[in-house]
């Protein structure tokens, strides 16, 4: 039980992470150096997992996914199956709930990149994917893998969202975190206090990844 909820959550943690890596690159680039009108809401939108119940987002996000759904109704003519609890809608569910931990930190490395080397791209005729190749992301490296492993960290330890959008199916959709919640609601103490050390130790990990990243200085790549 505890091995398969742990593989389950480490697998729902990598492709979140991966994919939420590919999302945020271009939101955080159009977020850190572009001016536009409804910027403003595009922020509002990627921050807004940050201050909303986790069971508010589940519960749309379930109505977004259910069997009688566009989205629902697509998904199963295309894969002939159901969206809705399942591991696909909780990679869904997890890259809106965890997508402000993949964009903000690395929003925030590109703002840090210094205009002169920007503009000493422009002056070699680099082209918007040139200078994101060859300045922005070499510079930003750090703030690349603290974007990854918030997310990571932050998808381990998903509880609210999966649950609504997952439920609880044993080896598919039961993650650690609903895990650990039934083995303390089942007073199996020894078992939860395994997985809880196990999550625990991940999530340290993760932060001491972050605070020792954040302490190594701007390094433009070659």
């Amino acid at each position: 039980m505890l091995l398969d909820a742990l593989t389950i959550s480490l697998q729902l943690a990598l492709t979140t992470t991966l994919l939420l890596l590919l999302m945020a690159l271009p939101l955080a680039y159009v977020l850190a150096f572009k001016s536009f009108r409804g910027r403003t809401a595009l922020e509002v939108f990627v921050a807004l997992p940050l201050v909303l119940p986790p069971t508010v987002l589940g519960y749309y996000v379930l109505l977004l996914i259910a069997p009688d759904a566009a989205l629902g109704q697509i998904w199963a003519s295309v894969f002939d199956s159901s969206l809705a609890f399942s591991f696909s809608g909780m990679v869904l569910a997890s890259l809106l709930y965890s997508l402000p931990f993949a964009v903000q930190p690395m929003q925030q490395a590109f703002r840090a990149v210094p205009q002169s080397w920007l503009e000493l791209g422009k002056t070699r005729g680099m082209n918007i994917k040139q200078t994101l190749r060859h300045i922005i992301l070499p510079a930003s490296k750090g703030g690349v893998l603290v974007a990854a492993a918030l997310s990571f960290a932050h998808t381990m330890g998903e509880f609210g969202v999966v649950l609504m959008v997952g439920g609880s199916i044993p080896g598919e959709t039961k993650v650690a975190s609903i895990a650990l919640f039934e083995l303390v609601e089942m007073q199996q103490q020894q078992e939860a206090a395994q997985l809880a050390l196990i999550l625990l130790a991940v999530s340290f990990v993760m932060l001491s990844v972050v605070y020792s990243t954040n302490r190594k200085p701007l390094v433009v790549g070659s």
